[in-house]
């Protein structure tokens, strides 16, 4: 996997202020380059033999392959969830510009500086 692949991470968080807690978190330690916040949506889904619904704040996160373990792991230390929602998609196209932006934003630190 090269290191340079932009990956769009989906996340769903119970509530906003948990989803900007998150976001914050991967954005200050470079993780992702940026998150974006959406509208609260209602969610249905199966849990442990029920169906459940539960309004959420949905969240986009730009990130890269190289990064993704980190932020996986990040998500799940801040999220409130057992089994919260991460789900990550290659980014396959887009304006190059922006790309290389996600890129940069996202490079590990150099460890033997």
């Amino acid at each position: 996997m090269p290191a340079g692949e932009v990956r769009l991470v989906f996340c769903n968080a119970p509530d906003r202020d948990c989803a900007e807690r998150i976001a914050r978190a991967l954005v200050e330690q470079g993780l992702a380059a940026c998150a974006n916040l959406l509208p609260d949506c209602l969610s249905i889904y199966a849990w442990q033999g029920q169906v459940e619904h539960a309004h959420e704040t949905p969240m986009l996160i730009k990130t890269t392959a190289v990064r993704l373990p980190e932020v996986i792991g990040l998500i799940q230390a801040l999220h409130p969830y057992e089994v919260p929602e991460i789900i990550a998609l290659p980014v396959t196209e887009g304006l190059p510009a922006y790309l290389q932006w996600v890129r940069g934003q996202t490079l590990p630190l150099d460890k033997s500086a």
